[in-house]
C-alpha cells in the first residue's frame, strides 16, 4: 500500500468555481502542468481559480480545491497513471504512450510526496507566479490536532461538524472536525 491524494468536497463550491469540478473520491495530482503554455497573468474567472487553487481530478480533469491523503493500491495507482497518461496523449500532445506514461509517473511521485501524512490528512495548494515568470505551489495541510483547537473556539460552533461521506461506495468515512485545521506548510515547488 501507499498514499496518494484523492479529491474531496467539502460543500458544493467546487462546482461554482470551477469551470468543471473534479469528482469527490477521484485520484488527483498538482496539474500545474496544465499551465505550462498560458500567461497566467491573463487567465480569469474559474480559470484563474484553478490556476491559484486547484487540484487536477484524473477521471473528469475537472478540479478540486482539496484533496486528502488515502492509501492506494498498486492496481489504483496503475489504473491512475493510465488514464493520466491517455489524457497527456489526447489532450496534452505528449508525442508517445512511454513519454505519457512517465510524465504521469513524474506527477503521482510528487502526489505521493504530498502524501506523506497521515491518512484522511487535508492538502490544500495555492499557485503563483514568481518575479522570474515560473510557476511557484505552496502546499498546505490541515491536521486533527488543530482541528480540536479550532472547534472549541465559540465562534466556530455549528460550523464543524462529523460528516460521513457513503458517496465513494468503499465505506470509508471523513471525520471533517478532526481534519479540518490551521494547517502548516510544505515546501513550495516551483515548475
Amino acid at each position: 500500500m501507499q498514499k496518494l491524494l484523492r479529491a474531496i468536497r467539502l460543500d458544493a463550491s467546487d462546482t461554482y468555481v470551477f469551470e468543471r469540478a473534479a469528482a469527490a473520491g477521484e485520484w488527483v495530482v498538482s496539474g500545474a502542468f496544465m499551465f505550462w503554455d498560458q500567461d497566467p497573468s491573463k487567465l480569469e474567472g474559474r480559470s484563474k481559480q484553478a490556476f491559484r487553487a486547484g487540484f487536477l481530478g484524473l477521471g473528469s480533469f475537472g478540479w478540486s480545491t482539496l484533496a486528502v491523503v488515502v492509501e492506494a493500491g498498486d492496481d489504483e495507482r496503475a489504473a491512475a497513471r493510465e488514464s493520466l497518461a491517455a489524457y497527456l496523449m489526447a489532450e496534452q500532445g505528449a508525442p508517445t504512450l512511454e513519454a505519457a506514461r512517465a510524465a504521469a509517473d513524474e506527477e503521482l511521485a510528487f502526489a505521493a510526496s504530498l502524501a506523506e501524512h497521515s491518512v484522511q490528512t487535508l492538502v490544500a495548494v495555492h499557485r503563483s507566479v514568481t518575479a522570474g515568470g515560473e510557476i511557484s505551489e505552496q502546499f498546505r495541510t490541515f491536521h486533527a490536532a488543530d482541528a480540536k483547537q479550532a472547534t472549541a473556539m465559540p465562534c466556530s460552533a455549528g460550523a464543524f461538524a462529523v460528516v460521513e461521506d457513503h458517496q465513494g461506495g468503499d465505506g470509508d468515512t471523513f471525520d471533517l472536525a478532526a481534519t479540518v485545521a490551521a494547517g502548516r506548510s510544505t515546501p513550495a515547488r516551483s515548475s
